[in-house]
């Protein structure tokens, strides 16, 4: 039975993904570096900032420490918090979703972002009260594909003075993602995932429980299909 939905962020909620790639070529390319947007998505989306910057560095040969990548994780930042507030879009039937699921199910963000960038966003779309819980970048050692970040969201759901009575499991959780990063995170963790073709092709999602086009075309109703 489906008891609770964990919301990816990027490519999900927010059609950020382009904007996080701008800001990486941004300062790579300040250092040198070329990231083109088909090895962007093919390796490096569903990482976090920090462990896309190592990555990239790592397979351009180039030698780092924690300090270099704070000071380039920084100048991303700057970046991307100029280029969403001129270019923020939320993916179309998202905000409906939120809002006549959260009457349901309790809601969370399971999300490699940081979470000023989701506070931020949500807040502009107007559903930040729906989200109880938040796991961010901040709050993880490990990215997707790990399931840290799930383990975590259903950890802190458990703590929530209005579950203590009920333990949730994670064969009672839905995960909603855009990569093949997150879904594989969703299945480690042991729950449930639907995907959103925002950032991937259907093929490439193949993996996923359920596959649509938008949440613009998805009924709460038909989530219970799969459980």
């Amino acid at each position: 039975m489906l008891k609770a939905i964990i919301f990816d962020f990027d490519g999900v909620i927010a059609d950020a993904e382009p904007i996080h790639l701008r800001a990486f070529q941004s300062v790579l390319s300040e250092e040198g570096i070329n990231l083109s947007q088909k090895d962007y998505y093919d390796k490096y989306l569903a990482f976090d900032d920090k462990t896309c910057f190592e990555a990239v560095l790592r397979d351009n040969g180039i030698d780092f420490d924690r300090a270099s990548i704070d000071i380039l994780m920084l100048r991303k930042s700057g970046y991307y918090n100029k280029s969403i507030r001129e270019n923020l879009i939320i993916f179309p039937g998202v905000v409906d979703f939120v809002r006549k699921a959260y009457g349901e199910y309790p809601l969370a963000i399971g999300s490699g972002a940081l979470r000023h960038e989701i506070e931020f966003i949500l807040e502009c779309a107007g559903i930040r009260k729906e989200f109880k819980i938040i796991v961010s970048a901040d709050d993880i050692e490990n990215c997707k594909p790990n399931p840290e970040v799930f383990q975590k969201v259903l950890e802190r759901i458990n703590k929530l003075s209005s579950m203590k009575s009920e333990i949730l499991y994670p064969n009672e959780c839905l995960v909603i993602e855009d990569s093949i990063a997150g879904i594989n995170a969703a299945h480690t963790a042991g729950m449930k995932c639907l995907a959103v073709t925002n950032s991937y092709p259907y093929e490439k999602l193949s993996k996923a429980d359920m596959i649509v086009r938008s949440l613009e075309e998805l009924k709460i109703e038909e989530l219970n299909k799969l459980f």
